[in-house]
């Protein structure tokens, strides 16, 4: 199967993340993997809005190996674009599209890969693929597939294939993201004294924001904790006290944090002025460059690279933040033909000579887990 072919395939498919659900583009997956021996189960956290579990292979002694990835895509944003975002036209050994690189062609690699050694998986631990829906607005498809018991299996070894130049990543920061809400009384702006004004309670709180200290060390490769205060809301017109203002707050965690604790903190540290409501809620993700099957991976993607293989993370978060507690923090890499870079991006494009690579290192990674 040419990975690259399906790449524009999946392209094509709008699945815009929320206005276009990814039922087509999934069932389009599903289709192929099950014309090739895979088992494939569909699980919908909402009208159409479609996750897709397939597997090939199974043993008693070793769990499979898991790939996955996810389909949605966030919008096209503003800006004009100078190629067509869904035509998946190729130029300079670029593929351009929404999606290129975050990340359908990650997952269209990582289906060619496992559809052309099926035969061989289907004699070993084999493979579970989990390939997702709503990613992209807080891992929505990987949270509603890992509680549904035992829907998912097990899985000995995790495969993200999320942008990142065909490089190994060893983990990513956590997110919390929440909103911080003020209330007030509204009166008429010439008469503010009638009033309690919520954007001055909101205000307060972002002051105490940015000097709020995490109490914790760096992370000797994902660096500190983080805080950023993103979006700020309130008030419905110039001439009235406002009694509502409401502030977008994201936090980056780190490996030893517990987002529980973190948001306990914070509500204690703003007040009783403050009402806060987490909207995004993802754990760090993090294995050891010295775990045995890490190193593994290191050796296959080492030729690719002029310099030798160093600890790096990933900025963004992934669906690992899910699967990886629920195969009970099973090895985890992340590892894709896209470009980071160009994710969200106006002209997103992947390398075609990238996702050729990609097919190589999953087929590798696949075999050398079956072959065990």
């Amino acid at each position: 199967m040419d990975a690259v072919e399906l790449t524009r395939q999946l392209i094509r498919f709008e699945t815009v993340n929320p206005v276009n659900p990814e039922k087509d583009c999934v069932e389009y997956v599903g289709k192929l993997l099950a014309e090739n021996g895979f088992d494939i189960s569909y699980h919908d956290f909402a009208p159409g809005r479609t996750n897709l579990i397939a597997r090939i292979g199974g043993s008693e002694t070793c769990p499979p190996i898991c790939f996955t990835g996810h389909l949605d895509t966030v919008p096209l944003g503003h800006t004009e674009w100078s190629m067509a975002p869904f035509g998946a036209d190729i130029a300079d050994g670029k593929l351009y599209g929404r999606g290129s690189s975050d990340m359908k062609s990650g997952v269209a690699a990582f289906v060619a890969a496992v559809i052309e050694i099926a035969s061989d998986l289907a004699k070993g631990p084999g493979v579970v693929l989990l390939i997702t829906a709503g990613e992209e607005t807080g891992c929505e498809g990987a949270a509603f597939i890992a509680g549904l018991g035992d829907v998912i299996g097990k899985a000995g070894a995790i495969v993200v294939a999320e942008p990142t130049s065909n490089y190994p990543y060893v983990g990513h920061k956590g997110a919390l993201w929440m909103k911080a809400t003020t209330d007030g009384v509204t009166a008429h702006g010439s008469m503010p004294e009638l009033g309690v004004n919520a954007i001055y309670k909101a205000s307060r709180a972002i002051t105490k924001l940015e000097d709020y200290d995490f109490n914790v060390a760096r992370h000797p490769v994902m660096g500190p904790a983080t805080l950023n205060v993103g979006t700020v809301d309130g008030g419905i017109n110039v001439n009235s006290v406002p009694n509502r203002a409401e502030i977008g707050i994201d936090v980056r965690t780190i490996p030893g944090q517990d987002n529980a604790v973190i948001l306990e903190q914070l509500a204690s540290y703003l007040g009783d002025e403050v009402t806060l409501t987490p909207t995004v809620n993802l754990e760090p993700v993090w294995t050891s460059p010295e775990h045995p099957w890490m190193q593994s991976v290191f050796e296959v993607v080492a030729p690719l690279h002029d310099d030798p293989i160093v600890n790096k993370t990933a900025a963004y978060f992934t669906d690992a933040s899910i699967f990886t507690r629920a195969y009970d923090f099973a090895p985890t890499v992340i590892l894709g033909p896209g470009e980071a870079a160009m994710a969200h991006q106006t002209d997103e494009f992947c390398y075609v000579s990238r996702i050729e690579e990609a097919v190589g290192i999953y087929r590798t990674l696949a075999e050398n887990w079956n072959n065990q």
